[in-house]
């Protein structure tokens, strides 16, 4: 009988995941100044650690549900994305959406503290949908995602006013599918 090894699968996602918990056990221990340590609002423009922030909210959470909603989907998801487009690429896929998400949330949204890792989920379930792209073809699955994720949080958003960032998941979901169409966008005109 063979032993059954651990296998470190996904390093990008368990880093972030790691990262994360860290970060969240921290907020447990010290409170709300862990989420003003990571999460990102408006500062000013000649704060410097306002642009660490732009990269740093995706690891802090508000409690340990919003860390599990988050990192059931990232989990579940993410390993399938990072095997499929490779750790750099993955790695350097949610540095820009966290940058972009915490760049519109400083310019728009100047009060609002904005933590989570929300938008790298929804970067994630586009991205993933758009795994099975062949030659000439464009999935329906990726036009229904798209719409139910993105359409439900544009519906929420306007609907209902509360602390989640229907902004973040938007975004999120915009630059998953932008990733998908640049990696794949070749492959679906052919």
């Amino acid at each position: 009988m063979k032993k059954l090894k651990i296998d470190f699968n996904a390093p990008v996602i368990l880093g972030f995941t790691g990262i994360s918990l860290v970060v969240l056990i921290l907020y447990s221990l010290i409170g709300d100044g862990v989420l003003r340590t990571f999460g990102i609002r408006f500062t000013g423009w000649l704060d410097l650690r306002m642009y660490l922030r732009m990269f740093g909210h995706i690891f802090a959470h508000a409690g340990l549900a919003h860390f599990t909603g988050n990192f059931m989907l990232i989990l579940a998801v993410g390993p399938m994305v990072e095997e499929k487009y490779g750790s750099s690429r993955l790695a350097m896929m949610m540095a820009v959406t966290a940058l972009v998400t915490g760049l519109i949330n400083v310019i728009f949204f100047k009060n609002v503290l904005l933590v989570g890792a929300s938008g790298v989920v929804f970067m994630l379930i586009l991205l993933a949908s758009f795994v099975n792209i062949r030659e000439g073809k464009f999935p329906l699955t990726v036009l229904l995602v798209a719409v139910l994720f993105i359409g439900n949080e544009i519906v929420t958003g306007v609907l209902r006013t509360d602390t989640i960032s229907q902004m973040g998941h938007i975004i999120g979901g915009l630059c998953g599918g932008g990733f998908g169409f640049l990696v794949h966008g070749d492959r679906m005109r052919r």
